[in-house]
């Protein structure tokens, strides 16, 4: 890298490198020709946003004067990833041995989440989380907290501190968890109301209704979060849906005048645009086409999927041109193994193989950035580069270890460099990190930390 950038705040920066990006939706149009590729590309930052995007002979010009370049070679200028599906209490407790969803969450997951009672071990955990986050180069994502409102807080706060566009909310559960993790109906409503209005569109953050699953809340509970939907404007939904066969059947025993698992979220009023359903492992035709109807998106959690045994997601079933669903990429954490996408798509791509699918790279790196923005409704403002984006970057190495260095030498497309990167590629491959243009993240210099990211 020449001209290594300043530590301070600046309202400009300017960054050279090998680009890639997206001019449309290669599930529904030809991967090559939705995939944008830049050999030499400009990306000009002011503001916090994309000023100028494209070759850098054409715009050099552009530049101001006394700006420095900083350069990249050999690597690859992104927009940062998106995490739709992510629980950042569960970070203590990634890789816990031996169980499936439900006995996973009795003996690892609410004894970890019941911790959060204290503000300063969630204060804690939401700077490690965060610092991780941006590590693999992901700067958005839908984040589950746990019961305690205080949780929230503590992640907002870290969040607002590093300026990332975040979603988040309090995990709502009044039955079938235990006492220290349960809250009412009512109680859940008012802690949720008086969060959304300290925290919701404050700076770039944003609140999501968070909902568990159905199985920890009662019908009063879910019809209280569906009226949180209705308070105010831009609201979230993030909630899980049939991940596992096991609580599917439980779901249909506390619910047995509804249609479907799906069907007990419509009739709450918690189906529609900007609503994120985690999993969906076990879904039907007619869950993807209310899903189409409604504007909701699924998320896919390969890692965690495999890791619990619940199955595979049927990702070209979800995005069937017919009448296409919209689809993200989620970690999970702890039930998945890697905060990485990279890790994620690595998964993703042997999950479609098992089905019959090929995954293209130009579809894996699609779902980890502008589909994962899509989803959550933010791809006016994040996933792609382009003017008027807000600058939320990735630089990516497909040489970040002596064996992908071997690979990439072979490599003759950019759609095998990509395909690299997502299989033999981790956190190392995460050259840098840039949030609303600041770097926040160095791989190769940590001696630099920006002052928003000091771990203390």
């Amino acid at each position: 890298m020449t001209q290594p950038p300043s530590s301070g705040p600046t309202t400009t920066r300017a960054l050279r490198g090998r680009a890639v990006t997206f001019r449309a939706d290669p599930f529904l149009d030809d991967p090559a020709h939705a995939l944008v590729h830049e050999d030499d590309a400009l990306i000009l930052i002011e503001d916090g946003r994309i000023s100028r995007f494209g070759p850098f002979e054409a715009l050099r010009h552009t530049i101001p004067d006394g700006i420095p370049v900083t350069t990249y070679p050999d690597s690859l200028l992104s927009a940062g990833f998106v995490d739709t599906h992510v629980h950042y209490p569960q970070l203590p407790m990634i890789a816990a041995y031996g169980e499936q969803l439900l006995e996973w969450l009795e003996r690892y997951t609410f004894p970890t989440e019941a911790k959060f009672a204290d503000p300063g071990h969630a204060r804690a955990v939401a700077r490690r989380f965060l610092r991780e986050l941006l590590r693999a180069g992901t700067t958005t994502a839908a984040v589950y907290c746990t019961v305690h409102p205080q949780s929230v807080d503590a992640f907002f706060d870290e969040s607002a501190r590093l300026n990332t566009r975040m979603v988040a909310g309090k995990v709502l559960m009044d039955r079938n968890a235990p006492d220290d993790l349960r809250d009412t109906a009512q109680g859940g409503y008012d802690d949720s109301l008086a969060l959304i209005d300290r925290w919701h569109r404050r700076g770039r953050q944003l609140y999501a209704v968070t909902p568990r699953f159905a199985a920890t809340s009662t019908e009063e509970q879910l019809d209280l979060a569906g009226s949180l939907l209705r308070q105010r404007d831009g609201l979230f939904m993030q909630t899980h849906l049939a991940e596992n066969t096991a609580e599917i059947a439980w779901i249909r025993r506390l619910f047995p005048n509804r249609a479907s698992y799906l069907d007990v979220y419509a009739h709450a009023g918690l189906v529609g645009p900007r609503s994120v359903l985690g999993h969906a492992v076990h879904v039907d035709e007619d869950d993807f086409c209310t899903c189409h109807q409604a504007g909701c998106a699924l998320a896919h959690c390969p890692t965690s999927n495999l890791f619990l045994g619940s199955g595979s997601f049927r990702l070209f079933d979800a995005v069937d041109v017919r009448r296409p669903v919209r689809v993200g990429l989620g970690t999970d954490v702890g039930a998945g193994t890697s905060l990485s996408q990279l890790g994620s798509l690595n998964e993703a791509y042997k999950v479609a193989q098992a089905t019959g699918r090929r995954l293209h790279p130009a579809q894996a790196f699609w779902l980890a950035t502008a589909g994962g923005a899509r989803s959550l409704y933010l791809d006016d403002r994040i996933g792609t580069l382009a003017v008027g984006m807000e600058a939320d970057l990735c630089v990516l190495d497909p040489k970040a270890t002596p064996l992908m260095a071997q690979r990439a030498e072979t490599c003759e497309t950019i759609e095998d460099l990509l395909f690299i990167l997502m299989m033999l590629g981790d956190d190392r491959s995460v050259r840098a990190t840039y949030v609303a243009g600041e770097l926040v993240h160095d791989r190769d210099d940590p001696a630099h930390t920006h002052p928003a990211v000091s771990f203390r």
